[in-house]
């Protein structure tokens, strides 16, 4: 197995919620809508999609109550710290939980930490370190 993720799909409880948060919050673009899922523009990354938490997790052989975190924490690299803070804002604006306000981080670089309408966390940075940082813009 290689390490690539194909796809990423997050189970949503509601799925007019998540996709509003999305594209009217952070301004994705949606590529696919089928109802159960959604697919949106991936500008050559792996794609990012929506499904409904109980089809999911049937769809996967498991329970849809969780709780607790989870484990999974996505990342978005920018390359600078004022970005970082611009869609931390958008984040917040369109409802996202912040669970770290952005800042300097322990390593050297700077970020912070939301979570979205559906608690999927995502962690936003930024590092003058190295060249082959994987960035998202």
């Amino acid at each position: 197995m290689k390490a690539h993720v194909s796809s990423i799909l997050l189970g949503v409880r509601d799925m007019d919620r998540a996709k509003r948060f999305y594209t009217e919050g952070l301004g994705w673009k949606i590529k696919n809508d089928y109802g159960v899922s959604v697919f949106f523009e991936s500008d050559g990354a792996s794609p990012v999609g929506f499904y409904g938490r109980e089809g999911l997790a049937a769809q996967v052989g498991t329970d849809e109550e969780g709780s607790g975190f989870s484990g999974l924490v996505l990342t978005y690299v920018v390359r600078s710290e004022a970005r970082v803070d611009e869609v931390m804002a958008e984040a917040q604006n369109a409802g996202a939980k912040v669970l770290k306000p952005a800042g300097a981080l322990p390593w050297g670089g700077y970020g912070g930490t939301f979570a979205d309408p559906d608690g999927y966390i995502w962690s936003l940075g930024y590092s003058a370190q190295g060249d082959d940082q994987p960035y998202a813009e």
